[in-house]
């Protein structure tokens, strides 16, 4: 951990190049281990409720061969209605907060999907790396400089084990993307010179407390609203549009400067993160993206990406402007199906596909911006990475019972980030 923590900007910026198409990690040694084309598939679900749930119908759509053979989650209500679902044999399935063990464990699993709240995403994603399984894994995967580490970590002995991995971030096998950022990567557009993205929208779903519900049991419920768990919607939401400007930019930001509230959704369901964000991501070059995400009930909805080059400019997904005009015109299929598709194709022998690091470096970067909000400074990644002490993962021995108070709002000014030292005006050592 501690080399990946002191990787330099070059190398670090070269081990994360991606293939053309945008979802094959360059420089991965070839798999030689893999599943035939003949045989089954079997499949573990740890995390069932709405996401899970999905992605478990999504990757069963994606291909012949493909069976739900075990299920866990914290919670027994969320299990008993994936087993009626499924099919699964109650002897595989499994109920608490270390429920994912009893998956892992399971030679019947082939590849595991991890649809927990994102907070348990690091914990859970390095040991299915240690217990061998190929891994869907939605995004995001961490939500702290801690976390970031570890899936680094995690990510890199993916690779040297040849497992399969593939993310939520969906856009990254949607060919109108996928062609769209060929295209931009060829020139069309001509030498990127600005971006902006959003994910702009009213309210998600909201759970109250109920009676007699443990702190932990009404979070996990309640996931969305709590930094620990989901990393504020910054990080859960508009991680897509960040990860899509990434993948346009060929690289990391260097640097973030962020700005955000919360004005609209005060009451105490709504747990203490914020309900806007404004960023400016500062890519080599001196390239700069404008980020906005907001959840704000009323408001104008807006989820979309654009890049301006010199020669013209594009949404990515499907749209070129300028000296070069182009439409995309090609199939459409369902992107939340593909991923799962490209995912079965490299299990079972096909083009090797492993997103753990570009999905992590995503996550890093919406993390960096949120933590920019808070705490009101510039944040430089190599700090981040390399000293930032935010350690936000739950503990291996968490109990239901257990005590979490929820944190008060982060008030720029007033919240302590550990391993941030500001100097006089403002600057950070």
């Amino acid at each position: 951990m501690a080399d990946i923590a002191r990787m330099n900007r070059r190398r670090f910026l070269g081990r994360t190049a991606m293939a053309a198409g945008g979802f094959a990690l360059a420089g991965a040694a070839p798999r030689v281990a893999y599943t035939a084309a003949t045989d089954t598939i079997g499949v573990g679900v740890i995390g069932c409720g709405g996401r899970g749930m999905g992605a478990a119908d999504n990757c069963l759509e994606a291909a012949q061969g493909v069976k739900i053979v075990a299920l866990a989650d914290a919670f027994a209500d969320r299990v008993e209605r994936a087993k009626a679902k499924f099919k699964v044999p109650d002897n595989r399935c499994f109920v608490g907060l270390e429920a994912y063990r009893e998956v892992l464990a399971l030679s019947e699993v082939d590849l595991v999907i991890l649809a927990t709240p994102p907070g348990f995403r690091p914990l859970h994603f390095s040991a299915a790396v240690e217990a061998g399984k190929h891994i869907f894994t939605e995004k995001p995967v961490a939500v702290c400089a801690a976390g970031v580490r570890q899936m680094l970590e995690a990510a890199e002995k993916s690779v040297a084990k040849k497992l399969c991995v593939a993310a939520g971030t969906q856009r990254r096998h949607d060919p109108k993307y996928m062609e769209t950022m060929k295209r931009i990567r060829d020139g069309a557009i001509g030498q990127i010179v600005s971006a902006q993205c959003y994910w702009n929208q009213g309210g998600l779903w909201v759970k109250k407390r109920e009676p007699n519900q443990s702190d932990i049991e009404w979070q996990l419920r309640n996931w969305l609203y709590f930094v620990w768990l989901s990393g504020d919607h910054i990080v859960e939401q508009h991680v897509h549009n960040i990860d899509v400007i990434n993948w346009a930019m060929g690289a990391l930001p260097d640097q973030v400067h962020s700005l955000g509230g919360r004005q609209f959704r005060t009451a105490p369901e709504y747990g203490h993160i914020y309900d806007h964000f404004g960023t400016e991501f500062f890519y080599p070059g001196d390239v700069r993206t404008i980020s906005l995400c907001r959840q704000i009930e009323g408001s104008a909805g807006n989820v979309s990406e654009r890049v301006v080059g010199t020669k013209g400019w594009s949404n990515c997904a499907g749209v070129i402007e300028g000296e070069v005009k182009w439409r995309y015109e090609g199939p459409t299929p369902n992107p939340y199906v593909e991923e799962h598709r490209h995912l079965i194709e490299s299990i079972r022998g096909g083009a090797y596909l492993n997103e753990a690091r570009q999905v992590t470096e995503s996550t890093m970067c919406a993390i960096m911006a949120r933590e920019s909000a808070y705490t009101r400074q510039q944040m430089k990644r190599e700090w981040f990475l390399q000293r930032c002490e935010l350690d936000l993962r739950p503990r291996s021995d968490l109990k239901m019972s257990d005590p979490m108070p929820v944190p008060p709002v982060a008030v720029p000014g007033k919240y302590q980030l550990p391993g941030l030292v500001v100097e006089e005006k403002g600057k950070r050592t």
